[in-house]
């Protein structure tokens, strides 16, 4: 219902404020808007097109690894903090396997695993939801939260992107593009935390007790010691090897899946193919969804109501008395929030307009970084089990983004400045 509510209101603003613009001289946005909704619909398509094979590839590897028994391995080894964020999932279910690859590849910053595994683990908790059809059950909503928050060590393609704007702006070799990834890994973590704490406060969920918070520690911990260890490090090393360490221990888990199954005697390709012909379906399932919203939020910023909006939070922080040198990079946590390629392309401006090297630079770095888009991922994740009422996934998921983007903001003035 909330996203009913959402979609309706971006159309209705961005028509509005056409008409305006129209009537005070510029017929020509009408135009304009045109040309974003139909790109929207375009990009919707084309985005689910290329998932097809991913998901293919993902779903055939999750079924091979649920009958050579690994995910249910993995399951149990996450069990004791998934048993407290998840309640309703039983004990060794695969569900807890495939939450906890799509976990682990997120944490790695491997996009392109992270989501087809995270879509198989919103399958299986398909299978648990006992709402009513079309309703999001609690456990999908943390499921999904958690995604939002988007977890992540190294934010790989950001950092590349940096390096290609240094070598365009002429930084020679002392420019480092990964000296960002100590701010965006605080950042990520503080809007998770309070992504799953939202989720939790909403449906009541006993985190504040001795074992869970010893496992929350535990996670903490063990963060915190691997940035430790990466931060005596040269970025740019540190970059590489956590880049390597995730690409190899995705790897790892292909390679154990395979020679499970051989050991346990299980037809590995048979089983691959068969999990393989669900990924076109879930695939073609998404369309609809990834349509709606990303046409949506093209005609909203075709019509400059993203513009408006950015220009009245800089006014109210001026008027407060309060540095403004982090306006120029605050468009980019907005419009993180609803499109990815729009968040790049907006962080991408902002190092090319006031210098890859500059505060709100990197300030733009570490929100492009430190952040997920989150209406494309409740539209993904959801619709890819047909679920249309979202309950409190969104409000949740709105206020981590922008406790992420308020961190990010705060930890870039602590630490660089």
């Amino acid at each position: 219902m909330a996203l009913n509510w959402v979609w309706i209101g971006l159309f209705a603003t961005a028509i509005a404020t056409a008409a305006v613009r129209a009537w005070l001289g510029e017929p020509e946005i009408f135009g304009a808007l045109l040309k974003a909704l139909f790109d929207g619909a375009r990009s919707g398509f084309e985005i689910s097109l290329g998932l097809a094979g991913i998901m293919a590839l993902w779903l055939g590897l999750m079924r091979v690894g649920e009958r050579a028994g690994m995910v249910q391995l993995l399951a149990r080894l996450a069990a004791p903090l998934l048993a407290r964020l998840f309640p309703a999932v039983p004990q060794g279910h695969p569900a807890q396997g495939a939450i906890t690859m799509n976990v682990s590849a997120n944490l790695l910053g491997l996009d392109n695993a992270a989501t087809p595994l995270g879509l198989a683990a919103m399958r299986e908790l398909q299978g648990l939801n006992r709402e009513r059809e079309g309703t999001a059950s609690d456990a999908q909503i943390m499921f999904v939260v958690m995604n939002t928050a988007g977890l992540t060590l190294i934010p790989t393609s950001v950092i590349a992107i940096r390096q290609s704007v240094a070598v365009q702006q002429g930084l020679g070799a002392g420019f480092n593009a990964a000296d960002i990834f100590l701010p965006t890994l605080i950042v990520t973590f503080i809007s998770l935390l309070a992504g799953v704490l939202a989720v939790a406060v909403r449906q009541r969920l006993p985190l504040l007790r001795p074992k869970p918070l010893l496992a929350l520690a535990g996670v903490g911990g063990a963060l915190a010691a691997a940035v430790a260890l990466l931060a005596r490090l040269p970025a740019s090393q540190a970059a590489r090897i956590t880049s390597a360490v995730g690409a190899g221990t995705i790897l790892a888990v292909v390679l154990a899946f395979v020679l499970a199954g051989a050991w346990r005697r299980v037809n590995v390709y048979e089983a691959f193919v068969d999990g393989a012909k669900e990924g076109f379906g879930v695939a073609v399932q998404i369309i609809p969804y990834l349509v709606a919203i990303l046409a949506a939020i093209g005609v909203f910023r075709a019509a400059g109501c993203m513009d408006a909006l950015l220009a009245a939070v800089g006014a109210a922080v001026a008027a407060l008395g309060l540095d403004t040198d982090f306006l120029p990079a605050l468009p980019v946590g907005v419009m993180k929030v609803l499109s990815g390629a729009g968040a790049r392309g907006l962080m991408i401006d902002v190092m090319q307009a006031h210098g890859v090297d500059s505060f709100a630079g990197r300030l733009a770095a570490i929100i492009q970084g430190s952040t997920e888009t989150t209406f494309y991922v409740l539209a993904v994740y959801f619709g890819s089990v047909g679920v249309k009422n979202t309950r409190h996934a969104l409000a949740c998921a709105l206020l981590a983004d922008a406790v992420g983007v308020v961190a990010a903001i705060v930890v870039g003035y602590a630490l660089l400045r």
